[in-house]
């Protein structure tokens, strides 16, 4: 249902899953394994995997905080996207990669999910994609000292139930559990 023409193909993407992101992530181990079954499988469909890795002043490139966790390993051949803003299509080429790869839908999972997952799947509906939130795939840590109101569990699933009626003209959100991820529906 997208809005970019000529753009059948759903891509995954593997966002900021870096060590000092998920450190005191809620259910680390988890989430991460879901991501990786779903790496597998898009692999395997030979569906595009796109990983992004984000970069601040507090997570300086190259530093062992900012490195993808060991459980996860991308192929040589899957494109990384650097970025330094919260929405994954922000000043990256996540765009071009996308086009070059006909995809006119993205499967998001990775961290954290009240900043950089939100953003993503916003930009991703503002710029005429669709968007499936991997519902267990996703997770963020607990910001309760900093004052956000809610447990990282109650962050997930509001995020979770929002996204699943997300919609603009001719694009919509949708969320599926990792088990239930089809790479071919739209």
């Amino acid at each position: 249902m997208t809005t970019l023409e000529g753009r059948p193909n759903t891509a995954l993407l593997v966002v900021d899953v870096q060590n000092q992101v998920v450190a005191d992530a809620w259910d680390r181990d988890g989430v991460i394994a879901r991501i990786n079954t779903l790496v597998a499988k898009a692999r395997n469909e030979h569906v595009p995997v796109i990983w992004v890795q984000h970069s601040d002043e507090n997570m300086a490139v190259d530093s062992d905080g900012w490195q993808y966790v060991p459980e996860l390993v991308r192929d040589e051949g899957e494109p990384v996207v650097h970025k330094r803003y919260g929405d994954s299509f922000e000043d990256t080429d996540l765009e071009s990669l996308l086009a070059e790869r006909a995809v006119g839908r993205v499967v998001v999972t990775g961290a954290q999910t009240d900043a950089c997952i939100r953003s993503t799947l916003h930009g991703a509906l503002v710029r005429g994609y669709d968007a499936t939130l991997v519902e267990d795939a996703h997770t963020t840590e607990d910001l309760r000292q900093w004052g956000v109101p809610v447990s990282p569990e109650q962050v997930i699933a509001h995020t979770n139930t929002y996204w699943s009626w997300s919609e603009a003209p001719g694009r919509k959100g949708d969320v599926a559990p990792a088990a239930e991820v089809d790479f071919g529906a739209r």
